[in-house]
């Protein structure tokens, strides 16, 4: 989808769609990290809905990040 778009985008600006080949190279590292703020983001703020609704468990969050010997 977003090479559909980006295709729009240089055309409408008059830039030669060869730009494309070139963007399309450096995509994929931007996308892993899009995905990654993404789900940040989200695991941030179902944090922040639960302790804002008072269902977040401190103690069991604690146990679940506390490293397991092994």
């Amino acid at each position: 989808a977003s090479l559909v778009i980006l295709s729009g985008a240089l055309t409408q600006f008059g830039l030669p769609l060869e730009g494309v080949a070139l963007i399309l190279g450096v995509d994929a590292v931007m996308d892993m990290a899009r995905t990654s703020v993404n789900l940040v983001g989200n695991c941030l703020a179902t944090v922040v809905m639960a302790r804002w609704e008072g269902e977040f468990d401190d103690s069991a969050a604690v146990a679940v990040l506390q490293p397991q010997p092994a």
